[in-house]
């Protein structure tokens, strides 16, 4: 064997002990000879132990089968290749694992034949864990593209498709290989694509010129853009673009809208309909209102004017369940609870109808049980607009026989009593078939028969969700032959009654001079019934018909309450007011009370946002308007102290 020289033997010494990377010696069975420093550090072994150690024994053991397949093959193949480069995971010591790229060669004797394996093993642990990182991140990436709702789009500086995700071959209708370094002009046009490349970067705006993708087969998809520039070592290499499908979310909107638009008209029409029903219902009630607490009558008139003023009030109050849609629809209908006689709710209800039973001939009678105490709490106007419904359909659909009305209590548990009732009838009777439509809107239970019948089919779907906000129930109870009878349950409360208060809280000592008041209503009926109200109690009272009148008249007199109408001709209410808010000083100011005929629930907040300071509804009964009086004559009396 040739001696090497000593020159290059140090030389050859120093590269062994200061290599970074690790160098050994193995026999053909895996025996360590040699090691180099480098492999110790980077196997966490001193050298005595790695004399100990087999080479398969540092290999991890996930790997070691095609470590040893790939030794196997480089052997048989000697000597044809006497060398291989593999790449895997080894052990060290404290059980870390350690990434390395290794070179294996054969080192034969002076006849060729094998004698020893050398290893060099090079730690690319780092560059394994920037690589994963890297390959962590892709995936990361495909998987946002591959799997996101919008298209995604690549570009290249020139408009050129890199790449698309399968939602941009939906869109387009084109398969990645189809697109691939085609222009994206074909899909947003030669203009937008113009743009992007020359003013992407400096102008957000461009993604907004961007509107539609056109499909392959020549319809345009509605979109919403995003461009976002792709940045590689600072410098701008392409684009992508992103587009959302904006078809189904402006359908939604176009369907938003035309349901508010809808709904603003039907608000519009029930405000309508509400101040022209209720105007003439102002007079109605208003004029009964006036005849009972006015004038000498005898017990005859004054049962038929009672009879009157009920039935009002019982229509006044469907009326306003009826134009507020929006509460009934919404199960949202507040309850106004107070002291409740049952007796009497169903009395008063069969009061109402008794004509047209009479009419018909038909007998009324009704039972309510004993253990019903004669007071409970609860909201006596919703209760009897479901007897008004329920009794008023039995009247309509019978002929012949009678209605009868009966209420038990089903249990009390502490206040809250469990009631039930039973309007029953002896008329033509609802097939089974249509008794789970009864109580849907617009339903009419004769739809069956000849159109024999009046009625909107109205009245049970509000007596259902009335009777559901009652904490109750309402079904028909099945039976064979004619006849039908509802049946529903309410929860009401028991009945604690209020401490009286002293006479003298009662009372309120009436000043000497009578409040000066001026009315501003365009409607004739509704004048005479406010006038007549306030000038029984000794009040001077002036009548103007429009806005521009009250303006005139505050400045030419002094005056302590304005009962504003909110619609008159010329200048309406809200207006006038606003005006008189910024032209009256604040102490010359007399309170302004709304009067309107509306009945939707934000009228209130309008009115007082206005600059009104009380608000009524018409009709127009004595109770309100007196306590409007009593306040004003309250604030008097604490000022006059």
């Amino acid at each position: 064997m040739e001696k090497i020289p000593m020159e290059e033997y140090s030389y050859l010494q120093h590269v062994y002990h200061n290599a970074p990377f690790g160098i050994a010696m193995f026999t053909l069975r895996g025996v360590l000879v040699k090691a180099n420093p480098a492999l110790t550090r980077i196997l966490g072994y001193s050298l005595e132990e790695l004399n100990k150690q087999r080479f398969d024994k540092l290999i991890y053991p996930d790997d070691l089968e095609r470590n040893i397949r790939q030794i196997r093959t480089l052997f048989e193949n000697y000597p044809k290749q006497n060398e291989i480069d593999v790449e895997g995971r080894y052990m060290r010591k404290n059980g870390q694992i350690v990434w390395a790229s290794v070179h294996i060669s054969i080192m034969p004797d002076p006849e060729g034949t094998p004698l020893y394996y050398i290893v060099t093993l090079n730690d690319i642990s780092k560059n394994k864990a920037a690589e994963q990182k890297l390959q962590e991140t892709v995936e990361r990436y495909t998987s946002l593209k591959r799997y996101n709702h919008d298209a995604i789009i690549s570009l290249d500086l020139s408009g050129n498709i890199l790449n698309a995700n399968t939602r941009a071959e939906q869109m387009t209708g084109c398969p990645v290989s189809e697109m691939a370094g085609k222009s994206i002009a074909r899909f947003i046009g030669e203009y937008n694509l113009r743009r992007v490349l020359r003013e992407a970067l400096n102008n957000p705006t461009v993604e907004q010129e961007i509107k539609t993708i056109r499909h392959k087969d020549g319809h345009l998809v509605e979109v919403i853009t995003t461009i976002a520039p792709i940045i590689i070592n600072n410098k701008n290499v392409g684009f992508y673009i992103i587009a959302k499908d904006f078809t189904e979310q402006r359908q939604l909107i176009i369907a938003k809208e035309l349901a508010e638009n809808t709904n603003k008209a039907k608000s519009e029409f029930l405000a309508m309909m509400s101040h022209e029903i209720r105007t003439p219902m102002n007079g109605v009630i208003g004029m009964t209102d006036l005849l009972e607490t006015t004038t000498e009558l005898d017990d005859e008139q004054k049962e038929y004017i009672e009879i009157i003023r009920k039935s009002g009030e019982t229509l006044l109050s469907i009326i306003n369940d009826i134009l507020d849609f929006s509460k009934i629809e919404a199960g949202m209908t507040e309850l106004q609870e107070d002291a409740l006689d049952v007796k009497q709710c169903i009395q008063e209800t069969l009061d109402v109808l008794s004509a047209k039973a009479s009419a018909k001939q038909l007998e009324m009678t009704f039972a309510v049980d004993d253990d019903i105490p004669d007071l409970l709490y609860g909201d006596s106007k919703r209760l009897k607009q479901v007897l008004m419904n329920l009794v008023g359909n039995a009247v309509k659909f019978t002929l012949h026989g009678g209605i009868s009305v009966s209420a038990r209590k089903l249990y009390q548990e502490g206040d809250l009593i469990d009631l039930e009732f039973k309007v029953s009838d002896t008329g033509i009777g609802i097939p089974d078939n249509k008794l789970e439509a009864i109580f849907e809107p617009f339903s009419q239970v004769d739809n069956f028969m000849t159109r024999n019948y009046e009625g909107t089919g109205l009245g049970l779907a509000i007596s259902k969700k009335l009777v559901n906000v009652m904490g109750g129930n309402i079904w028909v109870e099945k039976k064979e032959g004619p006849g039908t009878t509802f049946v529903f349950t309410v929860l009401l409360k028991k009945y604690h009654q209020p401490p009286k208060q002293s006479a003298c809280d009662d009372q309120l000592e009436s000043l000497p001079d009578p409040l000066q008041i001026l009315i501003a209503e365009d409607n004739e009926i509704n004048q005479i019934v406010l006038r007549k109200i306030l000038e029984k109690q000794g009040h001077a009272v002036t009548v103007v018909t429009n806005g521009h009148d009250v303006l005139r008249a505050v400045e030419q007199a002094s005056y302590d309450i304005v009962f504003m109408d909110v619609q008159m001709p010329g200048l309406n209410g809200l207006e006038a007011t606003r005006k008189l808010r910024a032209t009256v000083p604040k102490d010359q100011c007399p309170m302004i009370v709304a009067v309107t005929a509306n009945a939707l629930k934000d009228d209130r907040e309008i009115c007082l946002a206005a600059g009104m300071d009380d608000y009524i509804s018409k009709p127009i009964k004595s109770k309100p308007v007196l306590a409007v009086l009593e306040h004003v004559i309250r604030e008097r009396k604490v000022s006059n102290r």
